[in-house]
């Protein structure tokens, strides 16, 4: 189950957003789809968890947007992981109107549990 969380700057369009917000459960669960956690296009309830949070005032970034991406450690993600990092950059630029944005995915080791 991938945790993002979206940190945008204040002037990023509340449409754009809302784009994003629709299209990233789809494209997270793609990029980070593994034998272990396969993903088979019927998203459910807790399949994906995002968090949107606007910069702060003693924030910094150089990007509009930046989406981070944790999810289980397999070594079948870890194999690839800047292949699947460029693949969800790809698919959210040709699903959203963004164009100064960074994408970040982190491998920890974990564990998950939710109820029914």
């Amino acid at each position: 189950m991938p945790l993002v969380e979206v940190t945008y700057a204040p002037d990023v369009p509340e449409a754009s957003l809302r784009k994003l917000a629709a299209e990233l459960p789809h494209l997270v669960s793609i990029a980070v789809q593994c034998p272990e956690e396969p993903y088979d296009g019927d998203l459910q309830p807790g399949d994906v968890e995002i968090r949107f949070r606007q910069l702060g005032l003693l924030d910094r970034s150089g990007l509009d947007v930046v989406i981070e991406v944790r999810s289980k450690w397999f070594d079948s993600r870890a194999r690839n992981r800047q292949d699947r990092v460029n693949l969800l950059h790809r698919e959210v630029e040709a699903a959203t109107d963004l164009d100064n944005f960074g994408v970040y995915i982190s491998l920890p080791v974990a564990a998950w549990a939710q109820s029914e």
